[in-house]
């Protein structure tokens, strides 16, 4: 039995009844693009791949971006694969800038980054590293802290930062999943905004060192002990646990996988930070899609009849693109139709000069051939009828059919051309044999070897003659 087709056809794929199509709870989770425009450095390129990862799993971690493309390509794709914001980094020779915009139309937060560092140099700080990829199989918490303030701007940066992330329900969430953080928080003094993410994990409480070693099923070192009960009574405790307070206590409502950790017992949450780290301020506010209204500008600021002014020539613009695209629209409509008229008089023209090139007589002959149609059926008729007058029986039924087989595979060839091929009959094994002999009494100077004069003999009149040419005959005559 041959291996069965595991590839999938073109129909399986477009069929929207079909099994892969993903369920209503992940199309509606919103979705990223996380990219860099233009020329960036190194380390830009680095932090896009760490901010990836931060999004994950609900963004597309193997986008390819080329030179050539452009924000209306990233807007145009949006919508068939259910993506809701864009994060673009950029830089200049001042500053590095990041973009959070929503699809389709805005709006648009520009931040400018004043400090960051890539997750490589978070983690090499820390005494412990906490990176595991399971951690980003589920979409991360979202904290928000002082964000609370005066301005359309705070609200706008609140709502960006907390629909970039799909929400969580109490009653169905499953505490397993619930692997990472994202933390915002807001400086009024500075006016920036500090992004972090975090690692959680849970540790069971109330138990020395030595037990929770053996919970967690980690071998420990007994070389230094006499006996298991120094290691197991001993009153060390690790330097999380002496800095812990009572506030990172909780009691957990349903079983986690974590050993040690048991339903409605204490456990104290742990953060371990995985990177990468970001010190943000707030520089523009655009309506649209990074295009559109300035709502709010942190370092230009204008009067009233600026902004009216601004306003009046984006109508302006608006009302020309609309108009230009109606005479696009009324060119391609009247090209059109030249185009149609100048096909009629072609052919006018064509049939004019063959009326004059042909004279009267063939005029008449051109005409009538066009007003009488082949009938090849009465054709037919005809002749069957002009056998039976002569011949007096009916006659056959391919005998007037013109029509051949058009199945035929090789090219057809009449009677003439078939029996002018050269078709020589296949000859027999001992004239072959015979035909050898010949050729080698000839390249021995036509002189028999004694095997040859054993088999022909001298005086046999069957014997090999050599045959000579006519100048040799010549020459003898002579």
């Amino acid at each position: 039995m041959g291996k069965r087709r595991s590839k999938k056809g073109k129909t399986v794929k477009n069929n929207p009844n079909s099994a892969d199509t993903e369920p209503e709870e992940l199309t509606r989770a919103p979705h990223s693009f996380v990219i860099h425009r233009g020329s960036v450095g190194r380390t830009i390129v680095d932090f896009t791949k760490d901010f990836k990862k931060v999004m994950e799993p609900f963004t597309a971690s193997s986008l390819r971006v080329r030179k050539k493309n452009v924000l209306k390509d990233f807007a145009a794709v949006a919508g068939l694969l259910h993506v809701s914001h864009l994060v673009m980094f950029t830089s200049t020779e001042t500053a590095s800038y990041v973009r959070f915009g929503r699809f389709p139309r805005g709006p648009t937060l520009t931040f400018r980054m004043l400090k960051y560092s890539l997750s490589r140099d978070v983690l090499s700080q820390l005494r412990k590293q906490y990176a595991f990829d399971k951690a980003f199989r589920n979409f991360p918490l979202v904290v928000l802290n002082n964000f609370s303030g005066e301005g359309a701007h705070m609200k706008l940066m609140a709502t960006m930062f907390q629909n970039m992330f799909p929400t969580i329900n109490l009653t169905k969430v499953n505490l397993d999943s619930v692997r990472r953080c994202v933390l915002f928080n807001y400086n009024h003094e500075d006016k920036t905004v500090e992004f972090r993410h975090y690692g959680i994990r849970v540790t069971p409480v109330g138990l020395s060192r030595g037990v929770k070693k053996l919970v967690q099923s980690k071998v420990p070192n007994l070389s230094r002990y006499e006996d298991v009960s120094e290691f197991l009574l001993r009153g060390d405790v690790s330097e999380s646990e002496a800095e812990d307070d009572g506030e990172s206590h909780v009691t957990l409502p349903q079983k986690i996988s974590s050993r040690g950790n048991i339903q409605d017992g204490q456990s104290a949450i742990r953060l371990s930070e995985l990177g990468p780290r970001m010190t943000l301020q707030l520089i523009k506010v655009e309506g649209g899609l990074c295009e559109g209204e300035v709502i709010y500008h942190d370092l230009i600021k204008k009067t009233d009849k600026e902004i009216a002014l601004i306003n009046k020539r984006r109508e302006q613009k608006k009302k020309l693109k609309e108009d230009r695209k109606k005479m696009q629209e009324k060119n391609k409509q009247e090209k059109e139709k030249k185009k149609e008229l100048l096909k009629q008089k072609s052919l006018e023209g064509i049939e004019r000069k063959k009326r004059e090139l042909l004279s009267k007589d063939d005029m008449e002959v051109v005409k009538l051939v066009e007003n009488t149609k082949p009938a090849d059926d009465d054709d037919d008729d005809n002749d069957s009828e002009w056998y039976r007058r002569e011949v007096g029986e009916e006659p056959d039924k391919d005998l007037f059919s013109n029509q051949r087989s058009t199945g035929m595979k090789r090219k057809y060839l009449p009677k003439e051309a078939r029996d002018r091929r050269d078709k020589r009959p296949k000859t027999d094994f001992r004239q072959d044999n015979d035909r050898r002999t010949k050729n080698t009494f000839t390249r021995n100077n036509n002189k028999p070897t004694s095997q040859n004069q054993k088999r022909f003999g001298k005086n046999n009149p069957s014997a090999f003659k050599p045959s000579f040419g006519k100048k040799f005959q010549q020459k003898n005559t002579k």
